[in-house]
């Protein structure tokens, strides 16, 4: 029978976020410097059964009823299907971050493995911003991704956008019309700083309230009740949809957070903006035991705190960018 993963704030933890590759086919500026980045040797990457280990002990132990495989790029981990299929076994709600580029070969046999969600990166619908902010010209790949996950049955197919002030703002009613057209759920994500160089500032968060009451003003919204997602959702009047904010600096879900992550080596983070991390590959290659392995994660649980302090002077940006975190 398992047992609530319950912190010393009383926050039960039931989603894990895996990272099943720090590498990725974007450069994006916000991620990654201009010289690109030093990639983990792929032998110190973990492989599909001890991802496969982690995630059963956190499912078996520890009652986890979600699962995300995240990047870097996830579709650039060769037979990912394959893991997928591992992952679905668990009886879990399994869902994707992607960048999308790759979708139009992949969205299929991800289903049929059954990966049942897909959340798909994208701050441009403009092909020479879309190439400024990824390093590279394939809009029209990721457009395509996005056709490629409706047609393999995949819903709510979801858009993340990071709205950034003076890059993309100006595509708020763009994102919100296609998301409209085209059947999928935009979500709005302020700008966190997890950047590779370090030089985030407030300045450059456009609040998600401010995006909802642009959106508001074309396509008249109803607030939905809000339960544990992170997102502030809205419904369009009309029905053609929903549309949502994610305001993790203006107003941090942190008192709600129910999230672990698993990098692509192996390293547990109990919070996205942690200093500290478990070293799970080390326990897992020196052949400790499940309840080894569990006990490492509800250690490393325990020891989280109550949020990411954004803004506050103590604040500390963890080393890490997002891409080598996993979302």
């Amino acid at each position: 029978m398992a047992t609530a993963l319950v912190d010393s704030f009383g926050r039960t933890h039931r989603d894990l976020r895996i990272s099943v590759t720090d590498r990725c086919n974007f450069r994006c500026t916000y991620c990654m410097p201009e010289e690109g980045m030093a990639w983990v040797p792929r032998h110190e990457v973990l492989s599909f059964e001890e991802i496969e280990r982690v995630a059963r002990v956190c499912v078996e132990r520890f009652g986890f009823d979600s699962i995300r495989v995240t990047g870097g790029e996830p579709t650039m981990r060769a037979n990912l299907p394959v893991l997928v299929a591992k992952l679905a076994a668990l009886g879990v709600d399994l869902s994707m971050t992607t960048n999308g580029s790759t979708l139009r070969a992949l969205a299929g046999p991800l289903r049929a493995a059954g990966l049942g969600r897909v959340n798909i990166s994208l701050d441009s619908l403009r092909r020479d911003r879309f190439a400024v902010l990824t390093r590279r010209d394939h809009l029209a790949a990721v457009l395509d991704g996005i056709d490629a996950a409706l047609d393999a049955g995949f819903s709510p197919v979801k858009l993340n956008v990071v709205c950034m002030q003076g890059v993309n703002d100006d595509e708020v009613i763009d994102f919100a019309t296609f998301g409209r057209e085209r059947g999928v759920e935009v979500r709005f994500i302020e700008l966190m700083p997890l950047d590779a160089d370090h030089a985030w500032t407030p300045v450059q968060v456009v609040p998600g309230e401010r995006v909802i009451a642009t959106i508001a003003d074309a396509y008249p919204l109803r607030a939905l009740t809000r339960g544990s997602d992170p997102a502030e959702l809205f419904e369009y009047l009309d029905g053609r949809g929903r549309v949502g904010a994610i305001p993790s600096v203006t107003t941090p879900f942190c008192s709600r957070c129910d999230r672990v992550r698993l990098t692509a080596e192996g390293k547990l983070r109990n919070c996205l903006f942690a200093i500290d991390e478990t070293d799970l590959r080390a326990v897992l290659r020196d052949g400790g035991s499940d309840e080894v392995v569990a006990a490492a994660i509800g250690a490393s649980v325990a020891g989280k705190g109550p949020g990411h302090q954004i803004g506050a002077l103590s604040f500390v940006q963890p080393p890490r960018t997002m891409s080598q975190i996993g979302g």
